[in-house]
């Protein structure tokens, strides 16, 4: 079987991620960064989604030896001109705080009316082997904010982001159902058609 290896340390991520490939019918042994302590954090230095996660995906292939796929994912808001776009992990200024990150962001666009809500989260998602191939695609979906958030799944920006065409936060919604239209669900489904005709897999 082969071994991937997945740059992040977000369980929900690996999570994630396993079902996606697992929906697209590829068996491969996925890792996290936990399975190679020796990796430390890889500085996201990019001013795109796409530069970051192929600075990770390069970084976590040389550092494991096997192939690693990254992503650089967020959401862009019409209102606050694109942002907080490749800040969303860090937007409250502590990284991965989504309580903090989510309240900072409600509270900036308290006063936006609802017809001016409009947001995409985007997501590059890398492929490197550590030869140095590479490979990087993107996924978006399109929606709008709520006033206030609404549902227990998802993580990160969820419980505020209806999706066009739903009534649901994406925080609402079964993982299945998420995985089906969500930013990184599109750009890992286009990665994995890739992964049997990546030269060097």
């Amino acid at each position: 079987m082969r071994s991937l290896v997945l740059a992040t340390r977000n369980e929900h991520k690996l999570v994630e991620l396993r079902r996606i490939l697992a929906d697209a019918g590829l068996t491969v042994h996925l890792l996290g960064l936990a399975d190679f302590p020796q990796i430390g954090e890889v500085a996201e230095t990019g001013l795109t989604f796409a530069e970051n996660a192929l600075l990770k995906a390069h970084a976590v292939a040389q550092g494991s030896g096997l192939p690693a796929i990254a992503d650089d994912s967020g959401l862009c808001v019409g209102a606050l001109n694109g942002m907080p776009g490749v800040f969303s992990a860090r937007w409250s200024g502590k990284h991965g705080d989504d309580q903090a990150n989510l309240d900072l962001l409600l509270a900036q666009v308290s006063d936006v009316p609802e017809g001016r809500r409009e947001a995409h989260f985007t997501c590059a998602a890398a492929l490197a082997l550590p030869g140095g191939d590479e490979r990087v695609v993107e996924g978006r979906l399109h929606g709008r904010l709520t006033f206030t958030p609404r549902g227990t799944g998802g993580f990160g920006y969820d419980p505020i982001f209806v999706p066009d065409g739903e009534s649901r936060t994406t925080a609402e919604m079964s993982p299945a159902e998420k995985d089906a239209i969500s930013h990184r669900g599109r750009a890992f489904r286009e990665l994995a058609t890739l992964l049997d005709r990546f030269p060097g897999l």
